[in-house]
């Protein structure tokens, strides 16, 4: 059986348990998705979603 969980979903329950069990502040997480946003307008988008969909394919072992 597989399961398929969006990244964003994952993401959000590492932010929401460093927030609840670490004591990160909520405005630090919020600063970060901003920053998250605005890289996401700049020229290393490419590489970074490149990096991101590499590290999935091997966490999930389907990298040829």
């Amino acid at each position: 059986m597989t399961v398929s969980l969006p990244l964003v979903f994952v993401l959000g329950l590492f932010a929401w348990g460093a927030v609840k069990f670490l004591g990160v502040r909520t405005w630090v997480v919020v600063l970060i998705a901003l920053f998250g946003f605005w890289l996401s307008q700049t020229f290393l988008a490419p590489a970074i979603e490149s990096g991101t969909r590499t590290g999935v394919d091997v966490i999930n072992g389907s990298h040829a």
